[in-house]
């Protein structure tokens, strides 16, 4: 039997890491098609510390609306505790990891918290051998990887099926940098990694070909004709980028930038990108993943619960290897 209350944390206003409170608040109940889960960790994400500032780093016709107050957080590792009406197709029990609700218009995933509800479909059974932190490093981080490679791009999956194609992977260091850099490798793609020099061994060890550490090198003053460039970085210096992607070839921003499209287009190079989304099965191909030893979840520092204002300070001085997780219950 679960609690009636749980420790959350909660934005009453938007502003800084400060109006991250810990505070005590009912224990959701699971909707049809729902279960219930006792997180054991959660991860930091972007969209958490842009919605704690009201998206005020987005163009004002793009943002989402938040209600005030509400819990941040869509990445969870945990246990099934309780099950909603219906199928869900999960059990009291079970080991489970997900990214909930997203996108989503509102506050919908709840993560930072003791217990959160999920939809079944949004869940995958958590890898063997991977802790809960480590479990929660994966989900929109790893599905934005995913989901760039394989859906919008349109790279094959499985071995030997990106032989021949290159893949560069700006912002190699960070959540999805890291897992789009190891996606790339395992179907055989030659990877092109480009972090500050402080990353080098780090990236090399996911299997990076090359690196370029753009402290030191413009990567456009070294790179040329790669077929595939994953910038995750974005911001209005990203159309330098074009110099790299031979002609006819995709560059996919996952934040905005500025690309000179007009440019871009006399050269055919197209911009194959989207949304993340929620997606329980193609979780469970990255736990495989996992399984398998062909993914490794990088996890740069990890805060508990109660400290999550630290852990978003430490997000937004950046340079992260890697991800931020919060750890919610004990043997995490």
């Amino acid at each position: 039997m679960t609690r009636a209350t749980m420790g959350a944390i909660r934005v009453h206003e938007f502003g800084g890491p400060d109006v991250l409170r810990y505070e005590q608040v009912p224990v959701p109940e699971p909707a049809p098609g729902e279960v219930l889960v006792e997180v054991h960790a959660a991860g930091l994400n972007p969209p958490d510390w842009y919605a704690r500032t009201g998206f005020a780093n987005i163009p004002a016709e793009l943002r989402a609306r938040l209600t005030l107050p509400f819990v941040p957080g869509t990445d969870i590792s945990g246990v099934v505790v309780a099950l909603g009406p219906g199928d869900s197709g999960w059990a009291v029990g079970d080991e489970v990891f997900g990214l909930v609700r997203f996108p989503s218009a509102g506050d919908a995933g709840r993560g930072y918290a003791q217990y959160a509800t999920a939809p079944g479909t949004h869940l995958a059974r958590k890898p063997a051998g991977l802790d809960h932190v480590g479990t929660a490093g994966i989900p929109m981080a790893g599905l934005t990887a995913y989901q760039y490679l394989f859906d919008h791009i349109g790279l094959e999956r499985g071995p030997g099926k990106g032989a021949g194609r290159t893949v560069l992977v700006n912002g190699a260091a960070g959540g999805v940098g890291h897992f789009t850099v190891q996606l790339a490798k395992a179907i055989d793609a030659e990877v092109v990694a480009v972090a500050s020099g402080r990353h080098e061994e780090f990236l090399r060890g996911l299997g990076a070909d090359r690196f370029v550490d753009y402290t030191a090198t413009p990567v456009e003053e070294v790179v040329r004709d790669v077929d595939h460039l994953v910038d995750t970085v974005g911001g209005p210096d990203g159309h330098r980028l074009l110099r790299v992607v031979r002609r006819g070839g995709t560059l996919s921003p996952v934040f905005l930038g500025e690309y000179h499209r007009e440019r871009a287009a006399e050269l055919g190079i197209t911009f194959p990108s989207g949304q993340v989304h929620s997606d329980g099965a193609q979780l469970g191909e990255l736990a495989r993943l996992v399984e398998q030893g062909l993914l490794t979840v990088g996890v740069d520092s990890v805060f508990p619960l109660a400290r999550a204002a630290d852990a978003h300070e430490r997000a937004e001085r950046g340079h992260l290897q890697g991800k931020i997780v919060l750890r919610v219950a004990e043997g995490g």
